[in-house]
């Protein structure tokens, strides 16, 4: 079922932005075969000058490196190595996970996103080049998440990153990991920037009800997302290597957590932050109104996009200053 145009209460740039990619055949996950699920991955968000203006560029003072990491099983990870011009040194690092779904999704596709967060925090940034579902199923992307991380921490002086100021942030299935990695590693990492998290399996938010038939995500592809990273893996929904709200939550880092408000996985985030707080962890959770999943990825259509941005940024930068700089008085 085709989303109603337009879609109530969102944003007209938005509306604009989605409606385009539907005419232009963007394919759904519940529609695609393992074939197409392939050739999916590969899809470059394009590059001509109006596209530039709806998801950013990289930004000019940022180098683009390559690198790899060595994971549990003896595979090598890719990562896209993002290095700002002017940053201490050694520079605080950022690890990023893209989302899709656990599916789909490229680390290209998130440069002007982690760009933006290497230049404006004056971080190193690592984004992770995940082995993704259904070739490789749970828990292999929470697993190859957790050991790029500890690759770069241990590691960190070839990077030009100080171990001592590392954290971690995704988007969607991204946020997932990220939240993961955080329960993992504890008090190595000093916080974690989460944009609408998935975090429960179980399906268990009131939003993915509400918001069933939403452009960008809906409750089909949900469904078939999760049905290709945990079907056969033997491993249940409310399992914490896949869920992390039903994870060990005291003394994992700060979070910032932002949903979309008309996202069928608003409520995940919702119920971390608040999960979080219970636990006596320092979270801030910010709602951006009128915006369907995966905004984030093209916050030039967005009026709040440039918000959006800023407030990663500012938040990153204050919980990764130096050690002696003033602490920040909450999440």
């Amino acid at each position: 079922m085709p989303f109603p145009r337009p879609y109530p209460g969102m944003d007209r740039g938005l509306t604009a932005l989605v409606t385009l990619l539907d005419n232009g055949g963007r394919p759904r996950i519940e529609d695609l075969d393992l074939a197409g699920i392939s050739a999916n991955r590969r899809v470059r968000y394009p590059r001509g000058r109006l596209a530039q203006r709806l998801t950013g560029t990289i930004d000019p003072s940022v180098m683009v490196l390559g690198g790899h990491a060595i994971v549990r099983d003896g595979s090598s990870l890719r990562l896209r190595i993002y290095r700002p011009a002017r940053a201490d040194s050694p520079a605080p690092g950022i690890v990023f996970f893209h989302g899709g779904g656990w599916v789909q999704g490229n680390v290209v596709n998130y440069d002007p996103l982690c760009s933006t967060l290497a230049a404006g925090v004056g971080a190193v940034v690592v984004s992770v080049d995940y082995r993704l579902a259904p070739e490789h199923r749970a828990p292999t992307a929470t697993e190859d998440a957790i050991d790029a991380t500890t690759w770069v921490a241990e590691r960190a002086a070839e990077y030009g990153v100080d171990p001592t100021r590392l954290a971690l942030a995704g988007d969607s299935a991204g946020g997932n990991l990220a939240a993961l990695v955080a329960q993992d590693l504890g008090a190595r990492i000093r916080a974690q920037a989460l944009i609408y998290p998935a975090v429960d399996l179980t399906l268990g938010s009131a939003s993915i009800a509400e918001h069933a038939h939403a452009p960008v995500l809906t409750r089909a592809g949900i469904d078939a997302f999760r049905q290709h990273y945990l079907g056969g893996s033997g491993i249940a929904a409310d399992d914490p290597v896949v869920s992390p709200l039903f994870g060990p939550l005291a003394g994992v880092a700060p979070a910032l957590i932002q949903t979309a408000d008309l996202d069928p996985i608003r409520d995940d985030g919702v119920r971390y932050a608040e999960a979080l707080a219970a636990a006596g962890v320092p979270v801030r959770h910010t709602n951006y109104l009128r915006a369907p999943h995966g905004f984030a990825s093209f916050a030039g259509a967005y009026r709040d996009g440039a918000r959006h941005r800023a407030e990663l940024v500012e938040f990153l930068r204050t919980h990764l200053a130096p050690a002696g700089a003033s602490e920040p008085a909450g999440g």
